[in-house]
């Protein structure tokens, strides 16, 4: 399938890997590169640019295949060193930067200079057309299903995605919800360049997590994940706990008074704790409501495979059925 994203990125499959915290590692990224999509290793899950460079030189052992850099921009006391960060990336030959979080406008002339193709992570239209003026190459857009932090205006994708078509010249990729051909069929259909998958490529053989997470992934439910931090403006989807429902518990006795400080315990230092250990109740992680769509843990390659096929399958079948209103072909549905 070729897609504005393929082609801007040199990638077979119009799928893309988002940045993950201790999720995103060479083993991550060289899995979703060589089964044809693009791989994202998350940077600052390395604690120095120092790591991250050979992180990106682990990765370049394991595929030959375009993968990208995932570099979030943190509202934070102390600043990461992005420009340490943005200088390993460089010289790491990396041509693909998934930027998130604040805007990457300060970035952007280093990224360009290099010759980097950016793609920045939105979770509306008005950030989306923002980061098309200060010369992003496409768009991640965001919708309200998505894991982590959908932003506060709560609109998904059914509505997100045909409105950045409307109003975007760069190409898009839809992020949130995105799990199957179904999704990736759905997307192009409303205007998307391709899709960006979190959440569905933790529950796969190759993803270097604990197994309690994988498992925890096949178990839940599409009702099983929650919002916090609203009253910080802060908002993330998170997959539910103990350790949430004591956030969340802290978030109804404070109300709008809550301070950061008052949830610490149940949002620092989680993801080693989670992803590392596998303590699946020690607080909140970021998990998207696409989790209701997860059922197995197939290779990354088994499923982009899958993905593509059914893809085809809808469009070449039933798709096309109701066009040429074929009984057969409109009764027929892609399985996930």
């Amino acid at each position: 399938m070729k897609t504005a994203i393929t082609e801007l990125f040199g990638i077979q499959h119009p799928i893309i890997q988002g940045g993950m915290h201790y999720v995103g590692f060479a083993e991550m990224a060289a899995a979703v590169s060589n089964a044809g999509g693009l791989g994202i290793i998350t940077g600052l899950t390395q604690k120095t640019p120092e790591l991250l460079a050979k992180e990106i030189a682990r990765c370049r052992d394991m595929t030959d295949k375009p993968f990208g850099v995932n570099l979030t921009f943190l509202p934070t006391l102390s600043d990461p060193p992005y420009p340490e960060y943005i200088a390993a990336i460089r010289e790491g030959g990396i041509k693909a930067v998934e930027t998130a979080g604040r805007s990457p406008e300060a970035y952007m002339p280093a990224l360009k200079a290099a010759g980097i193709k950016v793609i920045h992570k939105c979770t509306s239209v008005r950030h989306s057309l923002k980061a098309e003026k200060i010369g992003c190459d496409a768009v991640s857009v965001d919708g309200f299903e998505c894991g982590g932090h959908p932003g506060e205006d709560d609109i998904p994708n059914m509505i997100l995605l045909p409105r950045a078509a409307d109003e975007l010249k760069i190409p898009f990729v839809a992020s949130g919800g995105m799990a199957d051909g179904r999704s990736l069929v759905g997307a192009l259909a409303m205007g998307a360049s391709g899709m960006n998958m979190g959440t569905r490529f933790i529950a796969t053989k190759e993803a270097p997590v604990h197994d309690n997470v994988k498992q925890a992934l096949v178990k839940a439910t599409e009702l099983d994940t929650v919002l916090v931090m609203r009253a910080l403006r802060n908002t993330e989807r998170v997959l539910r706990n103990k350790g949430v429902d004591e956030l969340l518990e802290i978030e109804r006795e404070k109300g709008a008074s809550l301070k950061i400080d008052d949830i610490i315990d149940q949002v620092a230092g989680v993801y080693p704790k989670v992803m590392v250990d596998g303590q699946m109740d020690a607080g909140a992680w970021s998990c998207g409501m696409v989790v209701g769509l997860i059922h197995d843990i197939p290779t990354v390659k088994e499923l982009i495979d899958r993905i593509m096929a059914e893809a085809e399958a809808i469009i070449r079948q039933r798709l096309t059925g109701f066009l040429d209103g074929t009984v057969e072909a409109q009764r027929a549905r892609a399985v996930a």
